[in-house]
């Protein structure tokens, strides 16, 4: 079998799971304003909700239909349309960002932070807009001006009490 023509990640999900996947991850990164998933999971996110903050910018009766299609939560349908869209109303396309964070625990996946551009991840999506500047990410510009451009210094490690290796011949236990 060949793989011609056939756009997207399969994400071992038939097509019905996959789009049920993409619309409850979409929610939550509405909701939330940044989400922590898989690093495919993520990249494949990434266009779904770019398109749905595009139905939100212009904003319309029939664009608010097509994308409710997707986000089914009435409450993040209106966070998308009254915070998110404005918010990105002078920026064309980008509204997204991933970052990549490291292995998981359990199985070793490659994961990824996804979020809105601008939008404090902790507040949500109702604190669209400038929320960005009042907490620069360590090493942005902000705080390279107020810091002196340096790096702040790590704090000493104490030094640990060793303990004594009291061990008997069997079972490597105390007795």
């Amino acid at each position: 079998m060949t793989h011609h023509r056939k756009a997207g990640r399969q994400l071992r999900r038939t097509s019905e799971q996959r789009l049920a996947l993409l619309r409850n991850l979409a929610i939550s990164l509405i909701e939330h304003g940044a989400i922590e998933t898989t690093e495919a999971k993520a990249k494949e996110l990434r266009p779904f909700v770019e398109k749905l903050i595009t139905k939100a910018k212009r904003g319309t009766l029939h664009d608010r239909r097509l994308a409710a299609r997707d986000v089914h939560v009435r409450r993040a349908a209106d966070t998308l349309f009254r915070d998110v869209g404005p918010a990105f109303a002078s920026r064309a396309g980008g509204y997204t960002r991933i970052l990549k964070v490291g292995h998981r625990k359990g199985d070793g996946a490659e994961m990824a932070r996804i979020e809105l551009i601008g939008v404090a991840a902790g507040n949500g999506a109702g604190g669209a807009g400038a929320a960005s500047q009042a907490a620069p990410r360590e090493g942005s510009a902000g705080e390279g001006a107020s810091a002196g451009g340096r790096k702040r210094a790590k704090p000493a490690r104490t030094a640990r009490a060793a303990k004594p290796a009291a061990r008997t011949a069997k079972g490597g236990q105390k007795a």
